[in-house]
């Protein structure tokens, strides 16, 4: 009888298990997936899933600059849920928002399910560049590079540019890619500090969505021309067995554009 389902599983069990749920679920329902992954060749984001594998239609995403333990914590954050239908917002509103906890509606859910997926591909980048000791002209130049990186594959799927400069887009990319809270960050700290891939995870305890994004994401960067040079020097890093030296020098080496 629940008004509201937020929807926050691992994106790679997502679907069987929005299936499993879909027999419990009603057309009136609100389904919001808190989830920031894609899955598969398509990069298909969850809220489509839920579409897929549910009878709702009322569906929405929540993502934004929220790292789990300082809203615990009680500071002060903002966070994004998107979606089609107000009622979804509104709702969402009603349910989440409070004094240290603001909520801000946006119709472009496209655009803030791709920029909660995406930034985690450039918090591993980030957590490289940090455990290399690089320092903020570093980190900078990653944000901005990776912020166009996230527009240049949203724009084909339909996102809003605008939505890529707000709390889903930059607002995540800052508080993942220069936080020691973000799970994916630590992978990319340890991976400068020549760890494998399998003990970083094993040690990690809890989902890295960065990791199987970036496979995602690549393989789609390619097969359609989009160029992705930071995407394509974490895939190295994580399944090629590149060196943090080597992808940094093959992303230096890559031709400026104007």
């Amino acid at each position: 009888h629940a008004e509201i389902v937020l929807v926050v599983i691992p994106s790679k069990a997502f679907r069987p298990i929005a299936s499993e749920i879909g027999a419990y679920i009603t057309g009136d329902q609100v389904l919001i997936s808190a989830t920031k992954g894609l899955e598969g060749e398509r990069l298909t984001r969850m809220s489509q899933i839920l579409e897929e594998e549910t009878c709702a239609r009322k569906v929405g995403a929540l993502s934004g600059p929220n790292l789990a333990a300082e809203v615990v914590a009680g500071h002060p954050s903002a966070t994004v849920v998107a979606s089609a239908f107000e009622e979804v917002i509104e709702k969402a509103e009603r349910l989440l928002a409070g004094p240290g906890f603001k909520l801000y509606g946006n119709t472009d859910l496209v655009g803030v399910e791709l920029g909660g997926a995406l930034k985690n591909i450039y918090a591993i980048a980030a957590g490289v560049s940090a455990g290399l000791g690089f320092g903020d002209n570093t980190l900078s130049a990653l944000i901005t590079r990776g912020l166009s990186e996230m527009s240049r594959l949203g724009e084909p799927f339909g996102a809003d540019r605008l939505t890529f400069q707000g709390l889903a887009g930059v607002g995540d990319l800052v508080a993942t890619c220069s936080s020691t809270l973000s799970r994916n960050h630590t992978v990319g700290r340890h991976l400068a500090a020549g760890e494998p891939l399998d003990q970083i995870v094993e040690n990690l305890g809890m989902v890295a969505e960065g990791v199987n994004t970036t496979r995602a994401v690549h393989a789609y960067a390619l097969a359609h021309e989009i160029d992705m040079p930071i995407v394509s020097a974490v895939h190295r890093l994580l399944f090629e067995g590149a060196t943090p030296e080597i992808a940094l020098a093959e992303l230096m080496d890559c031709p400026s554009r104007y």
